[in-house]
């Protein structure tokens, strides 16, 4: 595991950064984007720490049933708002 990933609040900064600088074009993303800021590490550590950002409301996943995306909570189109106008 990298020193990155061993330092969990380094990896959430890491992370909230990442997605910050992409927000411009792109909200969500999939598990496998996350793989680039953390390049030495083990997907499973990674969706790890992800998931934990989740759990804690930092982050927020978004489900279409078969694909599963995590963005910036408040940021972008919202699974609660779906379908209305």
């Amino acid at each position: 595991m990298s020193e990155l990933l061993e330092n969990t609040e380094a990896a959430k900064k890491a992370v909230v950064d990442w997605l910050t600088k992409k927000s411009k074009s792109k909200t969500k993303f999939y598990i496998k984007d996350f793989y680039k800021i953390f390049p030495d590490d083990k997907p499973r550590a990674i969706k790890k720490v992800v998931n934990k950002m989740v759990e804690t409301g930092e982050l927020e996943f978004w489900s279409s049933g078969s694909t599963t995306m995590y963005g910036l909570k408040g940021a972008g189109i919202q699974h609660s708002s779906e379908g209305e106008e």
